[in-house]
């Protein structure tokens, strides 16, 4: 009996401390509770009232601190940002870089090609010029004419509104002058198929044989270059060949073409003939006692022109014979091949090149 009113009692302490220490929370909780609201209320002593009063904050005051608030916000986000993009790449600076890099290996790409297709444009050149042209007897035709010629034809447009940035408009540069060369050779080969039709015409119209009849090469008097002059007995250039025979002895057109002048010049070739032969031929017969040709008749290889005299500038009859190729006079002999044989020839190259006085 007396252990258990112990324990009662000892249960009861415990339960009586139990509720003090709640007591002791809650009074201290709201002890706290009323600091803290003191804090958070602002008073103020009201010099006419004598008295201590409620400060309250006017509504238009919160605002503007939130918007201060909201400002600085903004403001500092906004500074971390530029910050944080002077050492960070963004998202779309990456994509671009890696864009940028793409587009510069395919330039680099594109580039190596331009330049092959280049070297094979220049190769197909070259080959115009040197081989297909001269098959042909024509002149070559120098790039700066290939370019000039179809810019003022138009025949291609320019890819000049590729873009603005240095690459682009390096590549455009390139692909117009190879369109350029392009458009040009074509026009070129196209001509040179042309001269492929008209073959017999060339061949026929390039001047090969004597004006004269000389089987045995026994009337070439003088030959092509500076010779000794008959009138005034100094070395003067020579133009052609001095082919010696009888005053009537007949003259040859050498080559198919157009009679442009038959007359008398009062240069010095006494009655003479021109033939136009096309393709930048030209032959000239002086010193003539008859001229049988017309201005503007056909003549064909070998037709009687006229007949040998000594008219004009002239110390004995013989046909004066020039051969001009694009304006220029060239050497005669070297268009003799048609009715000569290689010995024949050989001993005519030597007689020509023999240095005397010319007959005129």
């Amino acid at each position: 009996m007396q252990r258990f009113d112990f324990i009662n009692f000892t249960n009861c302490f415990v339960l009586i401390q139990i509720i003090f220490d709640t007591c002791k929370q809650r009074r201290l909780g709201k002890l706290i509770s009323a600091f803290t609201s003191m804090k958070k209320i602002k008073y103020y002593f009201n010099t006419h009232t004598l008295r201590y009063e409620k400060l309250v904050t006017p509504l238009r005051v919160k605002l503007l601190r939130v918007f201060v608030f909201i400002a600085t916000a903004i403001v500092s986000a906004g500074i971390i940002v530029v910050i944080a993009f002077q050492y960070i790449d963004s998202p779309k600076t990456i994509m671009l870089e890696q864009q940028n890099a793409d587009l510069r290996n395919n330039y680099a790409l594109i580039e190596k090609q331009v330049n092959t297709l280049q070297q094979e444009m220049d190769e197909l050149v070259n080959r115009d010029n040197k081989v297909y042209r001269s098959i042909f007897e024509s002149s070559p035709i120098p790039d700066s004419a290939r370019l000039k010629a179809i810019e003022k034809l138009k025949e291609v447009q320019l890819v000049t509104n590729l873009g603005q940035s240095d690459l682009v408009k390096s590549v455009g540069n390139q692909l117009n002058r190879l369109n350029l060369l392009v458009a040009y050779q074509q026009k070129s080969f196209n001509d040179i198929e042309a001269m492929v039709k008209n073959k017999e015409k060339l061949l026929a119209a390039i001047p090969a044989i004597q004006p004269v009849s000389d089987k045995d090469l026994t009337r070439i008097a003088s030959g092509f270059g500076t010779r000794i002059d008959p009138v005034y007995k100094v070395p003067k250039f020579h133009a052609g060949l001095d082919f010696a025979a009888p005053i009537g002895t007949p003259i040859y057109a050498t080559a198919d073409g157009t009679v442009t002048d038959a007359g008398f010049d009062a240069g010095g070739y006494g009655n003479r003939v021109i033939i136009n032969h096309g393709y930048g031929y030209e032959t000239l017969y002086g010193h003539m006692y008859k001229t049988k040709a017309r201005p503007n008749q056909k003549v064909k290889r070998g037709e009687l022109i006229g007949y040998v005299g000594s008219t004009g500038k002239s110390t004995g009859p013989h046909c004066h014979y020039e051969v001009h190729r694009n304006g220029t006079p060239v050497d005669p002999v070297y268009y003799f091949y048609n009715d000569l044989t290689p010995e024949q020839y050989d001993r005519l190259l030597k007689l020509a090149q023999t240095a005397n006085q010319s007959l005129d």
